[in-house]
């Protein structure tokens, strides 16, 4: 743990506040000399133990929620890679040297994840304010009373406090199912696409509202040629659902008519000016000529699709990116460029929650895309999907929606 001269495990015994770090599974890994003091256990009771077999909620107490809460909040840092502040808990401690004699304790917990260089949760932070002592000190100056008065009303507004996050949670909840029913609704079934295979996938975010702005279309064009589109609506929930199935709805009627792919996002960014919530949109149209064999491209800041070429090398297809729809002060005509393919062929386009990871440059996860694409080369179109999805997204799910389309060249 030595980085720059800095001794990081040296740091973290000495830090002041009591802090653990757990394994995904809540597991402790390692905790600090602080957190010793606070919980009155060694590092042998600890270290390596599941934490709620160390710390369990007061078997007498039928209101005791402490573990609940904590388990909750530990979980929800581990699927989504956010930071969690909890509200102020009060979590009973059993007196390690008089089994069956419990302690009424409150404190301030922080959970933050840490992230491995795959950029999945490795370990979760879990750093401890114990305000019990402030607590009794207020008490010594007001008497007895008055102390149990206090913890009474801190307790009571501590489950105050998680009754309406409680709330709010089954309302996003229910937005979150309202969303992706209608999302559901005005996303198209992949349709036939000559003698080509294509497969489409939607795979909803972890976090309750993170979701509803990917989007794909597929269609048919004069000539046997077809499109394929994907796009991601910044923000989340029904209003993001809303824009983005105006801007499907758009860009799919444009290419149809437009001359190209470039054209066809050039009529979509004019319409985008008068859809409140469609500034920064991303999106990606293509144009695939099968008698050709040709894709041609034009990206409004969206990340670049792959061509996986029959022998397993990956060409990211680069080279006619412009800024997201409504970037620019004044509408300037995009660009588009054109790839060759061969027979056996795929093209994959995708939504930044496939790649992008926190903490992470894009170019890694472009990486473990190549790399994935050129493992599994000789996959069709719905094998290949299911494997993209399995091996980029991480176990827990992601922090982001993302969409996915493969098509067989």
């Amino acid at each position: 743990m030595k980085h720059s001269g800095i001794d990081y495990e040296a740091v973290f015994q000495a830090l002041p506040a009591a802090a653990a770090l757990l394994t995904a599974d809540l597991v402790y890994a390692d905790v600090n000399e602080a957190y010793l003091r606070a919980s009155g256990r060694t590092r042998g009771q600890i270290v390596g133990r599941y934490m709620f077999d160390v710390f369990p909620d007061n078997p007498n107490d039928p209101a005791a929620t402490g573990t609940h809460n904590l388990q909750a909040s530990l979980l929800r840092v581990v699927a989504t890679g956010e930071r969690d502040a909890m509200a102020l808990q009060r979590y009973d401690v059993e007196d390690p040297d008089r089994p069956g004699r419990w302690e009424e304790r409150y404190w301030s917990p922080v959970n933050a994840p840490v992230l491995g260089p795959d950029g999945r949760v490795a370990l979760v932070l879990h750093r401890v304010e114990e305000v019990t002592e402030l607590i009794r000190a207020r008490g010594g100056r007001f008497g007895g009373d008055r102390t149990r008065a206090l913890e009474a009303e801190l307790y009571t507004r501590a489950r105050e406090l998680q009754e309406v996050n409680e709330r709010l949670r089954r309302a996003h909840a229910r937005e979150r199912e309202v969303a992706l029913s209608l999302q559901s609704a005005m996303l198209p079934a992949p349709g036939p696409l000559g003698r080509r295979r294509g497969a489409v996938r939607y795979q909803p975010a972890v976090g309750s509202l993170n979701v509803c702005g990917d989007w794909y279309d597929l269609a048919e064009l004069p000539g046997g040629r077809f499109a394929v589109a994907v796009g991601d609506v910044v923000g989340h929930g029904l209003t993001a659902a809303g824009v983005m199935g105006q801007l499907r709805s758009a860009l799919s009627a444009a290419v149809r008519v437009a001359d190209g792919p470039a054209a066809a996002l050039d009529a979509l960014g004019l319409y985008a000016r008068s859809v409140e919530g469609a500034e920064s949109t991303t999106a990606l149209q293509t144009v695939i000529d099968c008698e050709s064999r040709t894709v041609t491209y034009s990206s409004a800041g969206h990340p670049p699709p792959a061509l996986l070429h029959a022998d397993g090398t990956v060409e990211f297809l680069d080279r006619a990116t412009d800024p997201p729809l409504g970037a620019r002060f004044e509408h300037i005509p995009r660009i588009q460029a054109e790839a060759s393919f061969s027979e056996g062929a795929s093209l994959v386009l995708y939504t930044d929650g496939l790649v992008e990871r926190r903490h992470e440059d894009i170019d890694t996860g472009l990486h473990r895309l190549a790399d994935c694409l050129s493992r599994h080369r000789r996959a069709d179109a719905d094998t290949l999907a299911d494997t993209l999805l399995a091996e980029l997204i991480p176990p827990g799910g992601n922090t982001d929606d993302t969409a996915l389309v493969v098509v067989g060249l």
